[in-house]
């Protein structure tokens, strides 16, 4: 696969602290990739010595096969032809939203200018506002202009620092879809930093889950929800518990709730204590299933319920359950396990219980 951007173990700190180390990632060309983590995990860190605001000491940065950041120097940032939406939008307020737009294509033809101005705004749906200022916009409208100036030099690359963490919920979600929809029309590369992993599942082709300076895991939202390689991934994305298991000869788990195949790694001996990942979504409600769990808590989201409940041996599992099934705190209700990826660690330490992550 033709990768636009190739990042091999780069290093990178302030005043002794290392704030990037071994940090790597490979982004195929037309595709959308997101650095996602907690605060100061280094994801922004990461975005600037991509920008080239930051020098690296150790490692290599490569765009379109050409070597821009290693250990020995660095190309400048306006030799890289890198576009960069700001989490604050850092729209020129004297400006109107066309000539923000254009601010960055002050070298062209005049007349070009206006042309690729005016495309631009087409692009993003905001050609009404041409003329008009960034304080009479809404924070959604001021971002969709902060990325139409990044894209109209019609950079190779586009980097997103948090664009969307200014904006209420129902805003961002809608946004969020709207920026992928945009990127893909214009075949753009791009990479967005986040915390939040509702905008990553929402924009992102692949998702890197950031700790400690380097990439936990890169891969497909859909594997690193179902297929996490490590306990921080599998915490750090959606909701869920885990229930403690044991390895038995055959390779099985046995949990609390029966026998299970899958996931068992060739050096962990039968009777290795596990913890078992399991999501909302594995368990289902069935009046007709004789395991019985009950009710300790409910959160009402419109279509579903999602309940918290409490198995007869003590352990407690999340359900997601359609609305019209309300059941009350304390009662008991009928479930059974459905678990297409079953996911297991290696005991180190006693069992977190519920999750809920990604705010």
């Amino acid at each position: 696969m033709d990768n636009l951007l190739e990042i091999s173990g780069i290093r990178h700190g302030y005043n002794g602290h290392l704030v990037l180390n071994d940090f790597s990632l490979a982004l195929p060309r037309g595709e959308i990739g997101c650095v996602l983590g907690p605060s100061g995990c280094g994801k922004t860190t990461a975005l600037r010595c991509i920008a080239g605001f930051e020098e690296i000491t150790a490692g290599r940065i490569a765009l379109n096969g050409k070597e821009v950041s290693h250990g020995r120097g660095t190309v400048p940032p306006e030799q890289r032809r890198i576009g960069m939406v700001f989490q604050d939008y850092a729209l020129f307020p004297h400006l109107t939203v066309a000539e923000n737009v254009g601010f960055g294509l002050h070298r062209i033809h005049p007349d070009r200018r206006a042309r690729r101005v005016a495309e631009t705004l087409d692009v993003i749906g905001m050609s009404h506002a041409a003329a008009r200022y960034p304080h009479e916009l809404s924070g959604g409208q001021q971002q969709r202009v902060a990325l139409a100036r990044a894209l109209a030099p019609q950079p190779e690359l586009l980097l997103l620092d948090e664009p969307f963490s200014n904006l209420d919920v129902d805003l961002r979600e809608r946004l969020g879809l709207e920026v992928r929809d945009i990127l893909k029309r214009q075949d753009m590369t791009a990479i967005l930093v986040t915390h939040d992993q509702h905008d990553a599942f929402a924009i992102a082709d692949t998702i890197g889950v950031m700790k400690d300076g380097r990439i936990e895991q890169w891969g497909t939202p859909y594997d690193l929800y179902h297929k996490p390689e490590t306990r921080f991934v599998a915490d750090f994305l959606g909701q869920g518990t885990f229930l403690p298991g044991t390895v038995l000869p055959s390779g099985s788990i046995r949990l609390e709730l029966g026998v299970f195949k899958g996931a068992v790694r060739a050096d962990w001996p039968p009777d290795t204590v596990v913890d078992v990942l399991l999501r909302p979504d594995d368990i289902l409600h069935d009046d007709a299933s004789p395991l019985q769990a009950q009710v300790l808590h409910k959160t009402f989201r419109g279509a579903e319920f999602l309940y918290t409940l409490q198995l007869p041996g003590g352990g407690r599992v999340m359900s997601l359950v359609p609305s019209h099934h309300n059941h009350s705190i304390g009662e008991k209700i009928g479930i059974r396990l459905e678990i297409d990826h079953l996911v297991a660690f290696r005991r180190e330490s006693p069992p977190d219980g519920l999750f809920s992550s990604g705010a």
